[in-house]
């Protein structure tokens, strides 16, 4: 009887903490990976990555860090509730002629609490002007 209370009970912890899990927030992207295609010599792009959060709880973006110098990142700073949307902004600045990818570290309280977008791309050289 001793055993069987016991195994009860390890059940019921283990139901408890994957529904305490469950209630995290998450992450569904329109897309996590953006081409820009080619695009001219000196003429920065942007693009805006939408989330929605499709957990409970709310998502707070605690970073979005870029992995050089050439990306900028600007997000939504504000907690994101069930259901509602939320938006990253990146602009690559197109300074260097050849292809690029460039990874952008999104650090957040989520069930997956880092999340990788990707922006790619190739910048051409301008043609000379006489």
């Amino acid at each position: 009887m001793k055993k069987l209370l016991l195994i009860c009970a390890v059940v019921l912890a283990f139901a408890f903490t994957a529904s305490a899990q469950d209630t995290k927030p998450e992450f569904k992207f329109n897309e996590e990976k953006h081409d820009f295609g080619k695009i001219p010599q000196g003429t920065p792009v942007t693009t805006v990555f939408t989330f929605t959060n499709v957990g409970v709880e709310p998502l707070i973006i605690a970073d979005v860090r870029p992995t050089c110098g050439c990306t900028v990142a600007d997000f939504t700073k504000t907690p994101v509730k069930k259901g509602d949307s939320g938006t990253i902004k990146i602009t690559y600045n197109a300074a260097a002629a050849s292809p690029f990818s460039k990874t952008i570290v999104v650090t957040s309280n989520a069930k997956t609490p880092q999340k990788n977008l990707i922006i790619v791309g190739e910048v051409v050289a301008k043609a000379a002007t006489k």
